[in-house]
């Protein structure tokens, strides 16, 4: 049996879906952190279960070729590149077969068609928000991210996956909040004040939104307000959300807007869209674009069609939608989305959209008691679909669904289901986050003939 902190040598023959190197010793799986197929390596054992045990990586005594030197060693530290490791051809490789395994273990078709995945031409610096912990470090306040499974801060300044205009902005509060000696939140006693600094950067209009998230109702102080609008000239929303709780959720509910309004704006393909400080938006603007255009592909749509949008956010995919089809409903649980949709319909003219604030699963329920729908469109969060929501839409029976998913794990679930009336007809996986282990993918699913 291995023991905790034992070192020992393996032969590295696969990779876990969360891009661990899979070894066996005596038929006992052990998974290590950064190793890859192919590869002998000492590891350290960190954890031992029944059924398997976690290792990290001492030292790697025959390479992969798909190894390279890692870019950012505090990244690695905090977990926000896990695959830098790993050439992108690789990471790339690794994601579609994530997605293939996952769908193809829980649905036995051989029709079902795999399109090789969408990568990026430069998977660098695409994250166009970027949420950054506030912390005090040996007595400096700093910002940074923390070290994987804690809750030390690293400081860092540069992301190498976020847009470097973020990055810029993030070091331009820092240096004024030490300047104003306004305190960084302190988890252990609850106390200071800054909590987060959240930077939305807009790609195709230049905006800038900076949300201050703090520890308190107070205003921030107004000189250190006027010399940041003064120092950041792209910045049309300050706002200062109120997190008061002791939590690891971001957000608070409250906020204040202490310059602009709670709005900026950006463009996806032809449209443009208002964004607020509580507004979900894709994090990387590029691939949006690939994902939702994917998504329009599948759906196939015809004029005379009713198109029903779950988990709708700002009406980003429904609009989009209702340039094609005859009705678009868009259904969205945050209310403050589905403001923000309303004014994107009317920002850009569409008139054949309505936006529901409801849970999917009770709207589906109601809607099907009166309407009939062609097209489904579905972009739930990364744990998929409510169980009712998937009664609903098997009592429904759309000629069409499109399943946009942020969770291989949850698609490949939520498709074992779906499969009792629906034929999986073909999947895309989309790289939306190069260097961390998430992966979008969309999948076409047709009604099977009666």
């Amino acid at each position: 049996m291995l023991q905790k902190n034992e070192q020992i040598e393996l032969e590295i023959i696969d990779l876990s879906d969360q891009g661990f190197g899979v070894a066996k010793v005596d038929g006992f799986t052990v998974f290590v952190e950064s190793a890859l197929p192919n590869e002998r390596v000492i590891a350290k054992i960190i954890n031992v279960q029944k059924r398997f045990a976690i290792a990290i990586l001492v030292e790697v005594l025959k390479q992969s070729d798909d190894r390279i030197d890692i870019l950012d060693k505090k990244a690695t530290i905090t977990g926000t590149m896990p695959l830098q490791h790993m050439t992108y051809q690789a990471q790339l490789k690794f994601k579609e077969k994530t997605v293939k395994d996952l769908i193809t273990t829980n649905i036995v078709d051989d029709k079902i068609e795999f399109l090789p995945i969408i990568g990026m031409k430069n998977p660098w610096n695409y994250r166009n928000k970027g949420q950054i912990p506030v912390r005090e470090v040996n007595g400096v306040l700093e910002t940074g991210f923390f070290r994987r499974r804690s809750h030390q801060l690293i400081p860092i300044e540069e992301f190498y996956i976020q847009d470097k205009r973020i990055d810029k902005t993030v070091l331009l509060v820092r240096d004024l909040l030490r300047k104003y000696n306004i305190s960084a939140y302190d988890e252990t006693f609850h106390e200071g004040i800054i909590r987060n600094i959240v930077v939305r950067q807009a790609q195709h209009t230049d905006e800038q939104m900076i949300i201050l998230v703090t520890n308190t109702t107070d205003r921030l102080n107004q000189d250190f307000i006027n010399e940041l609008i003064d120092t950041i000239p792209n910045l049309v929303s300050l706002v200062q959300n109120i997190n008061t709780k002791q939590t690891n959720v971001i957000l608070g509910t409250k906020k204040r807007v202490l310059f602009g309004d709670d709005t900026y704006q950006d463009k996806i393909l032809d449209l443009t869209f208002k964004i607020s400080s509580q507004s979900f938006f894709q994090v990387n603007s590029d691939q949006t674009e690939v994902l939702y255009q994917t998504a329009l592909e599948f759906a196939e749509l015809k004029e005379e069609d009713v198109v029903v949008d779950a988990y709708s956010g700002i009406g980003t995919i429904s609009l989009m939608m209702a340039k094609q089809a005859r009705h678009v409903y868009g259904v969205e649980i945050v209310e403050d989305a589905v403001k923000m949709a309303k004014e994107n319909a009317r920002l850009n003219k569409i008139n054949n959209v309505s936006f529901v604030a409801d849970k999917a699963e009770n709207f589906m329920k109601e809607y099907i008691k009166t309407q009939a729908m062609d097209v489904l469109m579905v972009d739930p969060p990364r744990k998929g679909l409510h169980p009712s929501f998937i009664e609903a839409v098997l009592e429904t029976e759309p000629e069409r669904i499109v399943y946009v998913s942020c969770n291989p794990k949850s698609l490949a679930n939520d498709l074992k289901q779906l499969s009792e009336k629906y034929d999986v007809v073909k999947v895309q996986a989309v790289d939306m986050f190069p260097h961390t282990l998430h992966v979008e993918t969309v999948v076409l699913l047709q009604q099977k003939a009666h």
